[in-house]
């Protein structure tokens, strides 16, 4: 048997990953009811929402997806529902066929058990309601678009297109009605195969609903920018007592430990919010550019509609994350300013203390030195008095008195000393520094 080489473990996860969370097929006309809750991070989190699933499978008596699966879908009775689990939320979707008088009322969210939605982990992001309804032609469906739809929706936020290849179009005001819900309706050419009604079902619920999560950031934006506010007058005021004469600069230096404590903490709680939010905001842009819009009786597009409302709180939260990392960045330059100063400072005073010690020194010598010629003395008068007492038997005979004697030996002894302690101290020079 030939021998294989092993697979790589990721092999087949990441290659299934490519086709995770496919389009569902749909047959128009149509309803769709979607909610999409949070998800809070943790396994724990995670178990309750399948658990939760799991639940409303059972009263249906339908399989159970497999263990770790992140998307499911299954038939409900006569419904078909879709559920998809993501980093930070978890969305729920109702199909069912036909539609009804009443164009957005709610009915089909009606069909989640009242005592399941009260059980439901996490807390709703968004909620909406597809309608989606199939025309012979273009020039029926510009007409149900300028008659039907000015009801349906709230003109000022009327946003409408043809996409792919003007195969359908698609509306909406992304307002919430008063049932908490926001409408959609899509309008298809007849012929349009399932799987394309799918993806363009697929595409706006996302656009729904990471737009929704993308504007989560902007309260902490917000936030964010009344906390930094505060943080740059306290830094402000920092930098003012550096540059006064005679400030005390380890004040000044708790005082910016605190600031720029108080903005690393700022930065590492916002921080994740901010690069979820960019993520999010790069995600709609992509999936309502590849919606591949065209103008439809003068209405805006949903591009414009998200350069109008949506890109400018985006914008708001780029800013207030640039505010914070600039903030960041002056306590380090201020830090850097009072460390230059501290150090200047230590630098003055270990010259002063240096100099002090160099004069402590010089006394130190003068009093060696003056220590050294006592005891040069002393010895002289000691060595004189000895010898005295040596010499004088000798001397007797020869010089009047003893007194005579040491007088003459004090200058020759005195000298001897002198030069006997000047060689010591030369040699203890040498070793000390050679």
């Amino acid at each position: 048997m030939t021998k294989t080489p092993a697979d790589h473990p990721l092999r087949y996860s990441s290659a299934n990953e490519l086709h995770a969370r496919p389009f569902p097929e749909i047959s128009a006309p149509c309803r769709a009811a979607f909610i999409a809750t949070t998800l809070e991070p943790g396994a724990d989190q995670r178990a309750k929402v399948r658990a939760h699933l799991l639940d409303l499978l059972d009263r249906h008596g339908a399989d159970h997806p497999a263990p770790g699966a992140s998307h499911y879908s299954s038939k409900l009775g006569q419904l078909t529902l879709k559920w998809e689990g993501h980093s930070e939320f978890t969305t729920y979707t109702l199909f069912a066929d036909g539609l009804t008088p009443d164009a957005f009322k709610g009915q089909l969210h009606e069909s989640f058990p009242k005592d399941w939605m009260a059980e439901m982990p996490g807390q709703v992001i968004t909620s909406a309601i597809v309608r989606i309804e199939v025309e012979e032609n273009e020039t029926a469906i510009e007409k149900r678009l300028d008659s039907e739809m000015r009801q349906w929706f709230v003109g000022e936020s009327l946003a409408a297109a043809y996409i792919l290849d003007r195969s359908a179009v698609v509306a909406t005001d992304f307002r919430i009605d008063a049932g908490g819900h926001v409408r959609f309706a899509v309008l298809v050419k007849d012929g349009t195969g399932k799987r394309r009604i799918g993806r363009i079902v697929q595409r706006l619920l996302e656009i729904e609903t990471y737009k929704c999560t993308a504007m989560l950031t902007l309260p902490v934006a917000r936030s964010v920018f009344s906390k930094a506010h505060a943080l740059d007058s306290e830094l402000s005021g920092v930098v003012q007592s550096m540059a006064r004469e005679g400030d005390d600069a380890a004040a000044s230096l708790d005082r910016l430990l605190a600031v720029s404590a108080n903005v690393e903490l700022l930065q590492s709680e916002t921080s994740f919010r901010f690069s979820a939010g960019r993520a999010y905001r790069e995600i709609v842009a992509q999936r309502v550019d590849v919606l591949r819009e065209e103008r439809v009786l003068g209405r805006q597009l949903f591009s414009e509609f998200m350069m109008r409302r949506f890109d400018p709180a985006m914008r708001t939260c780029d800013a207030a994350q640039t505010r914070v990392s600039d903030l960041s960045a002056q306590a380090a330059r201020a830090s850097d300013l009072l460390s230059t100063r501290v150090g200047v400072a230590a630098t003055e005073q270990n010259r002063r203390l240096l100099h002090r010690m160099n004069e402590r020194a010089a006394l130190q010598m003068r009093l060696q030195e003056t220590v050294e010629g006592l005891s040069v003395v002393a010895v002289t008068y000691y060595a004189v008095n000895l010898l005295g007492y040596l010499l004088a038997p000798i001397a007797k005979g020869i010089l009047p008195s003893k007194s005579w004697l040491m007088g003459i030996l004090v200058v020759p002894v005195g000298l001897l000393v002198w030069m006997l302690v000047r060689r010591i101290k030369a040699r203890v020079a040498a070793k000390i520094d050679p």
